[in-house]
């Protein structure tokens, strides 16, 4: 059993949500029996942004981690020892995440899902390494890889498979070639822009426009103006949900009607929101899960995220709902191990989820397939060809 060393930490201000936002969270900390031979709960954490611009991600993963879990509890836990989720705010901070990491570790969780913020993850991961916490995150950066950190996962595919996918849509069987690209330049964008011009570079285009933006920035009109002088037949999106949502209708504003494309931020219901069901017409998406109603396990899930929580299921729940059973089935297939052990043991696990079947390597990825979807009436379907 890994014996876990107990840290001071000073108290975050801001950076931790109390876990009593439902039933099945408690006080952080409050059992100090949740590892391998205990009786006590199995405590696992989520760290997400349950407040400011990117909450809506972390509100949806932690539906999709809780959905796991009562289901995995209502059918008596893990050898018959309850799952205890409790609930962190990192803000999207990477500092505040860090601060967490540190929090986590000295409480005695044994894995953590989340965060949905690649910089973040990032950030955190030193931490969880030397700690020995399991991370299955669901960010797509491709940072996150070359950490070569055996404890970390993703319960996602990378910026480089959502975008190979992406250009060998538009390029290779669209055939559009006049492409501009607008991205922001944190670690999201700045991922998603450069998996998307190596696609682009391999099949000899290069876009018409590059233009960058910044994380916190609300008016793109220079960056777009330089984008409508060139006229595309399409714009690479490479952006935040909210942000993402902004570009679209600044860019309907000034007269750019050619489509957007990007990967799971254009395919989600704030994005469709933010820029108006009418500007996100004909967007085209890439992502491994482009709808509930793609498979008879889908509708399932969707069905069951409805009754818990009275709104419709979507991607990143998705992800955080498969995220958390490879982990409970990790924890299940190792008696509750932690550390190694139960790094070793998610590895090890095979698993056909929502978003496609999971086999880890040494990278930390487990899935490495996306699909193609269309935003048609302000809903993503599977295209055509």
């Amino acid at each position: 059993m890994r014996t876990i060393p107990r840290l001071r930490v000073s108290a975050l201000a801001a950076g931790v949500l109390a876990a009593g936002l439902t039933a099945a969270c408690g006080t952080p900390g409050e059992s100090k029996d949740s590892g391998s031979g205990g009786s006590g709960p199995i405590k696992i954490a989520v760290v997400d942004a349950q407040s400011g611009q990117l909450s809506s991600l972390g509100k949806w993963e932690y539906k999709g981690a809780k959905l796991a879990v009562d289901e995995w509890n209502k059918a008596g836990g893990i050898g018959g020892r309850t799952i205890k989720l409790d609930v962190f705010d990192d803000q999207g901070d990477p500092t505040v995440g860090t601060n967490i990491a540190r929090k986590i570790g000295s409480q005695h969780y044994i894995a953590m899902i989340g965060t949905a913020e690649s910089a973040v993850t990032i950030a955190m991961a030193p931490t969880l390494r030397q700690e020995e916490i399991p991370n299955i995150a669901s960010g797509q950066s491709n940072g996150m890889v070359a950490l070569k950190s055996p404890f970390l996962f993703l319960n996602g595919p990378t910026s480089t498979t959502y975008d190979e996918t992406l250009a060998k849509y538009v390029v290779d069987t669209k055939k559009m070639k006049k492409i501009a690209m607008i991205s922001n330049n944190g670690s999201y964008g700045k991922g998603e822009h450069d998996a998307f011009l190596k696609a682009l570079s391999d099949r000899g285009i290069k876009p018409v426009a590059d233009e960058t933006v910044t994380t916190d920035q609300k008016d793109f009109s220079a960056q777009l103006t330089k984008i409508r002088q060139k006229s595309p037949e399409v714009v690479f999106i490479g952006s935040e949900e909210v942000e993402s949502g902004l570009i679209v209708k600044q860019a309907r504003d000034l007269g750019i009607d050619a489509p957007f494309a990007g990967a799971a931020p254009q395919g989600t219901p704030v994005y469709r929101d933010t820029a108006g069901v009418k500007n996100v017409e004909g967007t085209i998406v890439s992502s491994p899960y482009l709808s509930n109603d793609v498979s008879d396990a889908s509708k399932k899930f969707a069905a069951a995220y409805k009754a818990a929580y009275g709104e419709d299921a979507e991607l990143h729940g998705a992800k955080a709902y498969d995220g958390t059973s490879i982990l409970l089935t990790a924890l299940k297939n190792s008696n509750a191990a932690t550390g190694r052990k139960l790094a070793d043991a998610i590895r090890a696990v095979r698993y056909q989820g929502l978003l496609g079947d999971f086999q880890y390597d040494d990278t930390g990825v487990g899935i490495k397939a996306t699909s193609i979807g269309i935003m048609k009436n302000g809903t993503v379907v599977k295209a055509d060809g």
